[in-house]
């Protein structure tokens, strides 16, 4: 690991706890202290950003083998429900098993003391119940900073502050680690519901079973991953198939994949959730690699890319489908916003689709439950039309000059907060290496300063701003993007002015920011009062009047106000 990896200072961070070390592959260390189980583990080291759901998270199949790494620093403060309360199905109400996955447990600052009135137990004692172990006192997110630079690793955790010289690492991902979570028996759910889907387990969260049986009243079977479904011994009549998430490489899983060939000769429903998704690609014919440190949490922000919508998504996976390598009759279904990774794939004649996301979430958001809804409208016959944008639409263009516009003239003392949020936009760009050209009139600001220490642009040209003016300078800077949000409204109206005249497109600049027509909408009262009654949302009532007595009529009879 990086160097930054070492900065930990557990006697500022956490005293408390039994001493403990965190070592790593790459030979490096942090000390920190136990709060869990006193035993040593090793595993992939991986990260998680959610701020709550360590219950679920720990509990989660898809973490088998792994040192887990929370970047919240506070954790254990609302303690562990009781594991005994059950849902209608059975099922522990708050987990999404019965035991935790996870290798070891890594925080930057451990509760001791915990309050919720569902908590039966401290995290350190649930850790404790199942032999797993847990540090803290360490700086995660500095750990997660070297694991997104230098990807995943391999770690350990050891009792006591020497580092055995015998030390061993255990990669998971060279085990089956479907086998070791994968249901042992066929149990169905729902048995009076209808219709029928099968669901391979490959290590699937509780909350799912919830999804189809509680909310879609569907007849679920959940059967082991090796289950032959072309044999199909247990003789099961089934409308859909899902395949579930799970952990590890899904190449590792042979069984499944010829499980789900066969499935797709048949013509039924599909639909596959995290390594469901890299499941189906595999049986479709594509390839599946293994990601740098992968994408877990629950803010990932996925691309519909049949509508062009983001949703905000909770995920957890360290592989990913190869998007260019889907046969024909295939295509990418998401695409992740900040990696450009494969997020889904669908067949583009046949009811088969998948998500490498979370859309049952437990934890993180829900904003995707309706894929469940067009599966089983699938498995029921119902319409689910479908039409895709290419992810080429995402692209994004690399930046390497921006042209921001300013305040325009102002007297001192006027509208200082364009010159703030002007200042720190040349601050932004500048820590990104981007070339910032600058035009502002006025010399009296922060952001047209050249004071020593003080963070400014590479060029700033003091001339008023007018549509043309700024157009000449584009002429001779050529600038990759403009910034025009930042100038008030003399920014705005030139901003407006370039983009309706066709100049910015003629001269391949990209708008930064706040696009154009956002700003023609939230400038025009009557286009934004359309936008609000697009998404339901409702806009003060107003009326004109040129006197007393036409103001008291409107507001009597028409707003209704006594």
């Amino acid at each position: 690991m990086a160097d930054s990896t070492t900065t930990a200072t557990p006697s500022v961070l956490d005293p408390k706890g039994s001493p403990a070390v965190l070592c790593f592959s790459t030979k490096h260390s942090v000390p920190c202290y136990s709060f869990g189980s006193p035993v040593s583990s090793s595993g992939e080291v991986v990260f998680n950003t959610g701020m709550v759901g360590y219950p679920e998270a720990l509990t989660d199949p898809s973490y088998r083998g792994q040192i887990l790494v929370l970047t919240y620093p506070l954790i254990g403060n609302y303690g562990v429900p009781d594991m005994n309360v059950t849902d209608d199905h059975g099922l522990p109400k708050y987990f999404e098993s019965r035991r935790i996955h996870i290798a070891g447990l890594v925080v930057s600052s451990y509760s001791w003391d915990h309050s919720h009135w569902a908590a039966m137990k401290s995290l350190g004692e649930w850790l404790h119940e199942h032999g797993i172990p847990g540090v803290c006192g360490v700086d995660t997110r500095a750990l997660t900073k070297g694991i997104r630079e230098e990807g995943s690793v391999l770690g350990a955790i050891h009792m006591g502050r020497s580092v055995p010289q015998s030390l061993t690492f255990d990669d998971p991902n060279k085990r089956n680690l479907v086998a070791e979570v994968s249901t042992k028996d066929i149990v169905t759910y729902g048995e009076d519901n209808s219709p029928t889907i099968i669901a391979y387990d490959c290590g699937m969260k509780y909350n799912i079973i919830r999804y189809f049986v509680t909310q879609h009243k569907v007849r679920l079977v959940v059967v082991p991953y090796s289950y032959d479904l072309e044999a199909n011994a247990a003789n099961i009549q089934w409308e859909g198939l899902f395949l579930s998430n799970g952990p590890g490489d899904p190449t590792m899983v042979p069984e499944t994949i010829a499980s789900v060939k066969y499935a797709l000769t048949v013509g039924r429903p599909i639909f596959g959730i995290c390594l469901g998704n890299q499941l189906l690609a595999l049986s479709a014919g594509a390839k599946t690699y293994k990601m740098k440190y992968g994408n877990r949490g629950m803010n990932q922000p996925c691309i519909d890319l049949r509508t062009g919508r983001c949703y905000i998504t909770p995920q957890n996976h360290g592989f990913a489908v190869d998007a260019e390598s889907l046969p024909t009759g295939w295509k990418p279904l998401f695409l992740n916003a900040n990696d450009f990774t494969n997020e889904g794939v669908v067949h583009t004649s046949y009811p088969y689709f998948s998500a490498q996301f979370h859309p049952e979430a437990s934890g993180g958001p829900c904003d995707t439950a309706f894929l469940f809804d067009r599966f089983v409208g699938h498995v029921r016959k119902e319409p689910q039309p479908m039409q895709l944008l290419s992810p080429h639409t995402y692209e994004q263009r690399i930046i390497k000059k921006v042209l921001l516009v300013g305040s325009g003239g102002l007297s001192i003392g006027q509208a200082g907060e364009f010159d703030y949020s002007g200042s720190q936009c040349i601050k932004a760009l500048k820590e990104e290496g981007i070339e910032v050209v600058l035009i502002n009139p006025n010399i009296a600001t922060v952001q047209t300063s050249q004071e020593k220490g003080d963070v400014s642009a590479d060029k700033v040209y003091f001339l008023p701003i007018r549509a043309s003016i700024v157009h000449e300078i584009i002429q001779k800077e050529r600038p990759d993007g403009i910034i025009v949000s930042m100038g008030g409204q003399t920014a705005l109206n030139v901003g407006i002015e370039l983009y309706n005249k066709g100049i910015l497109k003629a001269e391949n600049v990209k708008v930064l920011g706040t696009q154009i027509p956002v700003i023609e909408a939230t400038e025009d009262r009557e286009i934004f009062s359309e936008k609000l009654k697009e998404i339901g949302e409702t806009i003060a009532l107003s009326y004109p009047a040129r006197n007393i007595p036409e103001a008291l009529e409107a507001a009597k009879k028409k707003l209704d106000i006594p």
